[in-house]
């Protein structure tokens, strides 16, 4: 009996201690984790590119702009961007070389189909593939590349992923209305930093691309031969934000041959649709676009 007593309190005293172990455990779970420094400074450098909404953060921020910003040495800036840009969460201007967000924070924002601009493109996108029965896509800018937010599919049985790819800026049928309103110069600056040497008629020259920005400027489209699908040609449209920036383009991949009117007719109801959608992210009725950006900050 005696030893069973001892047996018995000394279980008791296992199962206290056992009990004040755990609990001591569920006490440093419940404890948060150590902030992470220097996570919370790659996010201070998100932050800041994230901007103001105001017009000067369309092009980036220079390397110098953010450190003075943020308070901090330049090279340690000028490293965490790096190593950020290696993720895709930044991306840096081949021309500018200013930094904006990366193409991998509009990919997931995409792909949660939160983002305003999806949410509300969507229809007018349905609409378009239905009306030509054509792969209809959402695209947007970055740096010399044009990145894909969303896309339609046509009734076709084979169709190529697009969402979240990002593609080089003269390869996309929308470039040429995203790039409509740039200046002679500026776009020149960006070809001769994209374009590939001994160009071919696939791409097109320098003059072809300011003449074809020209048309898209004064007729509201553009009509491209380069398509990185298998269509034979794009028909594509700017998209304005409430300021009347371009802040995206939508386009149709025609992958049916067609003959160069058919191509004016499809740019027009294109132009018209990303008119309404325009119209739908808080565009004025007139439609009329604000003046011109001032320059951003330094890239230095």
């Amino acid at each position: 009996m005696r030893l069973v007593a001892v047996s018995a309190k000394s279980g008791a005293a296992s199962a206290t201690i056992a009990q004040c172990f755990c609990y001591e455990r569920t006490r440093m779970s419940d404890k948060p984790p150590a902030p992470s420094a220097g996570l919370r400074r790659d996010m201070e450098i998100l932050e800041v590119l994230a901007g103001h909404g105001d017009d000067r953060d369309t092009d980036g921020f220079g390397v110098s702009w953010i450190a003075q910003r943020l308070g901090r040495e330049k090279s340690q800036v000028s490293r965490a961007l790096r190593a950020l840009e290696l993720e895709g969460m930044v991306e840096r201007d081949a021309v500018t070389r200013r930094y904006r967000l990366g193409w991998r924070l509009f990919a997931l924002a995409a792909r949660s189909q939160q983002a305003r601009l999806v949410q509300v493109a969507a229809p007018y996108l349905r609409r378009l593939a239905t009306a030509f029965d054509e792969d209809a896509y959402l695209c947007v800018l970055r740096g010399n590349r044009v990145l894909t937010l969303l896309s339609v599919p046509s009734s076709r049985a084979y169709h190529r992923v697009w969402e979240g790819i990002t593609v080089p800026v003269i390869m996309a049928a929308a470039g040429r209305s995203l790039l409509s309103e740039w200046d002679g110069e500026r776009v020149r600056e960006l070809l001769r930093a994209t374009l590939p040497s001994g160009l071919d008629s696939a791409v097109g020259s320098e003059d072809d691309w300011l003449a074809e920005l020209a048309h898209a400027r004064t007729a509201g489209y553009a009509v491209s031969d380069v398509e990185l699908d298998d269509g034979a040609a794009g028909v594509s449209a700017p998209v304005r934000d409430h300021r009347g920036i371009i802040t995206a383009a939508i386009s149709v991949s025609v992958t049916r041959a067609a003959p160069p009117e058919r191509l004016h007719e499809m740019g027009a109801v294109v132009a018209e649709t990303a008119r309404e959608l325009s119209t739908a992210l808080g565009l004025p009725p007139s439609g009329h676009p604000v003046a011109a950006c001032p320059e951003p900050p330094g890239a230095d």
